[in-house]
């Protein structure tokens, strides 16, 4: 069975937006400076969020959003 590769874009962010959250809650935890993470972790949401945007509006994929990090 092939995998779209929008759909597999979306399942690697998804994954990489979850572990860039824990590294985050792990530097906060030991009071680090976490501001690049911060920052990567936005650009992969504006990233994943075009990719469902954009396969929502070709009639592709339903996937929510998301918003925790």
């Amino acid at each position: 069975m092939e995998e779209d590769p929008d759909t597999y874009r979306i399942v690697k962010l998804r994954a990489e937006i979850l572990e860039l959250g824990s590294a985050i809650r792990q530097l906060q935890r030991e009071g680090l400076d976490d501001a690049a993470a911060q920052l990567l972790i936005a650009r992969k949401r504006a990233r994943l969020d075009h990719l469902v945007k954009t396969n929502s509006a070709g009639g592709g994929l339903n996937i929510a959003d998301i918003r925790r990090s």
